[in-house]
């Protein structure tokens, strides 16, 4: 692949980081964040294929970019055909962009007595964008909405989501904790300006 072709993730990494440096104000992060990821997922010319394969067993999660601060982490998580996530959470902002396919949301809250549906199903086509955090709404499940192929989206968050301890949920309301890490042994080199 042309590291030319890594120009979008790189602006957006930039943009992304400009961002950060001017405001901490959530509310802000996560509308002008919107923008600079739908401008980032317009184009799907620039993730390279090693960060774009299936696992016939559950969906991938791909490091792109950890910020050297921890302000924020890229990642590609990539859907098999039919791969759900448990219902888990996040503890920090974030953002998920459809790159391709398209995914199913469902969101949930928790109170005293269990865990419960929060609204409709809401379906994320490509270049849609959806924002979490525990302000917003923290607590949900992902699916591929295909049956018969891939879906790929974008996830930004507050922090290098791979290292935060979080929580999966079951239907009482339990909360089981974990850390994702990720699914790659490298990343993709998106600095290299030799060729």
């Amino acid at each position: 692949m042309s590291i030319s072709l890594y120009q979008p993730l790189r602006q957006f990494v930039n943009d992304l980081a400009c961002l950060l440096d001017r405001t901490r104000e959530e509310e802000q992060i996560l509308a002008q964040g919107t923008t600079l990821l739908q401008t980032l997922i317009a184009r799907d010319d620039w993730l390279d294929a090693e960060f774009t394969r299936p696992d016939p067993e559950r969906y991938q999660q791909y490091l792109l970019h950890a910020d050297a601060q921890q302000r924020f982490s890229v990642v590609s998580f990539v859907w098999g055909p039919g791969q759900t996530t448990p219902v888990h959470d996040h503890r920090v902002w974030g953002l998920i962009g459809v790159l391709r396919g398209a995914e199913i949301s469902q969101n949930y809250r928790q109170n005293s007595d269990g865990l419960h549906l929060h609204g409709a199903p809401v379906r994320l086509e490509a270049g849609s964008v959806e924002a979490v955090s525990p302000q917003v709404g923290d607590i949900h499940k992902v699916s591929n909405a295909f049956a018969d192929r891939t879906s790929i989206s974008i996830h930004v968050y507050g922090g290098n989501i791979g290292g935060i301890k979080r929580a999966v949920y079951r239907p009482d309301g339990e909360q089981k904790p974990f850390i994702s890490g990720y699914d790659n042994h490298h990343l993709p080199n998106i600095w290299d300006f030799s060729k």
